[in-house]
């Protein structure tokens, strides 16, 4: 298997081919700026040079060889010994007349026009006399401008050259340095489990990271929150299921030893129904804890509460018992989903005929988002009221209580946005319980 590079190595490399590239690039770019320069002032000395000593060359040669016009006549010595300027006196013919000791006898070759030339080791300048057909030609060795081009360009590439191993190993560190953040991320992430799911902290993080680790955070908190959910529904299941699969297990023994007893065999039934009540019970409660699925849009709370109380009027006695009522004029729809609503008004409904004895129930729509259920039976002591919204708390006074009903509509009001209130007695009686929720409106 293939070692995986480090981030680390990896911007190390690509910052030094990248930066190590640009630098080499600056260097050649130094080094023709210089080169260009070097060349223009050589080039400009030996035009002022030229002009300079224009006059001084016709007042030799008027002085010195006017006189002999067969041969070149040699220049007097310089004033400054070593420092002789290589030139040529030349007519309009191209006939030299005069020149310097270090100068070639013949020609340069190069024509007689105002400007520079090369000519084999020779960069001349060629200036004509304002007044007479006489030339001057001034020769600047290419030899002596390669050698001080040479050691000027080595003085400079040399040091800006040895400084990229240093400058390389700089942005290795700095790379590693930087990316420490990296490796304590990495750390943190690892520690986290099933049973560690706090948040990433991400002090002294840049702002990139901070993003990556608030992402990571909202990651753990929905791991965490569905693995509360999880748990819950183990909890809630291993406490629920119990006594009901006991009832039918000793149901099913008694009706097999004895033979098949329909009144066994009934009450084996009615633990089924039992059952699979509260197995839906604990569904709705883990869909509502979880949140699955849950939209938020506008919902007719008058045609949802007619839908459900339907639902109840097909059972002849529930008909009898159960009434709707709802505001004559139109009222804002409430904001949330429709689904999870109805599973909160159903379960209200059921505890209230349950647990409301034989009493009447009443399913009452209010403005601007309200639903409310009352029943009519014994009510609850006001000082037990939130304990109803625990999980698995009952009245056991009376046969009366309620188990995991109001919580799912807790849990599922909660989820809304909105709030539920329990009141007993019910105002204007002296009992009878009512829970009332109150929804959010959609903005406009």
């Amino acid at each position: 298997m293939t070692a995986r590079m480090s981030l680390a190595k990896r911007l190390s490399r690509a910052l030094i081919l990248w930066v190590g590239g640009v630098w080499m690039l600056c260097i050649l770019g130094v080094s023709w700026y210089v080169y260009r320069e070097i060349n223009h002032n050589f080039d400009n000395e030996l035009t002022e040079s030229s002009h300079r000593m224009f006059d001084i060359a016709i007042h030799d040669w008027d002085r010195v060889g006017a006189s002999t016009p067969s041969a070149p006549v040699l220049a007097p010595e310089p004033l400054i010994p070593g420092d002789e300027l290589i030139f040529h006196l030349v007519d309009d013919n191209g006939r030299v007349l005069m020149r310097s000791a270090q100068s070639p006898q013949q020609t340069f070759g190069v024509p007689l026009a105002t400007g520079f030339a090369d000519s084999g080791l020779w960069r001349i300048y060629t200036v004509r006399h304002p007044a007479r057909p006489l030339y001057l030609q001034l020769a600047d060795p290419l030899e002596e401008r390669r050698a001080g081009l040479k050691s000027t360009l080595l003085g400079l590439a040399l040091p800006m050259a040895a400084v990229l191993p240093l400058l390389a190993l700089l942005l290795r560190t700095i790379a590693r340095r930087e990316l420490r953040i990296l490796e304590r991320l990495e750390e943190e992430i690892a520690l986290r489990s099933g049973t560690d799911l706090r948040p990433i902290s991400l002090s002294g993080a840049p702002s990139e990271l901070h993003s990556v680790g608030d992402h990571v955070n909202r990651l753990l908190e929905r791991l965490s929150h569905s693995l509360d959910v999880e748990r819950s529904l183990a909890a809630n299941a291993a406490h629920e299921l119990r006594t009901p699969l006991a009832a039918v297990r000793l149901r099913l023994h008694t009706a097999l030893e004895h033979g098949l007893d329909p009144t066994d065999v009934q009450a084996a039934l009615e633990a089924l129904n039992i059952l699979s009540h509260r197995t839906e019970k604990l569904l709705q409660l883990s869909r509502a804890e979880s949140g699955a699925a849950l939209g938020h849009q506008p919902v007719d709370l008058v045609q949802l509460a007619a839908t459900v109380v339907q639902e109840f009027w097909q059972t002849e006695p529930l008909r009898q018992r159960l009434d709707l009522q709802v505001p004559d004029g139109g009222m804002l729809p409430a904001l949330g989903d429709a689904d999870s609503i109805a599973i909160a008004l159903r379960n209200l409904i059921e505890n209230a005929l349950r647990y409301g004895k034989e009493s009447a129930v009443v399913v009452v729509v209010e403005a601007p988002c309200t639903l409310i259920v009352r029943d009519m039976g014994a009510g609850v002591d006001a000082s037990k009221l939130q304990d109803l919204l625990q999980r698995h708390v009952r009245q056991v006074k009376d046969g009366a209580g309620y188990g995991l009903g109001l919580s799912i509509v807790n849990t599922i009001v909660q989820n809304h946005g909105g709030t539920l209130s329990l009141r007993s007695p019910v105002p204007g009686t002296a009992g009878g319980l009512e829970a009332r929720i109150d929804f959010l409106q959609p903005q406009a």
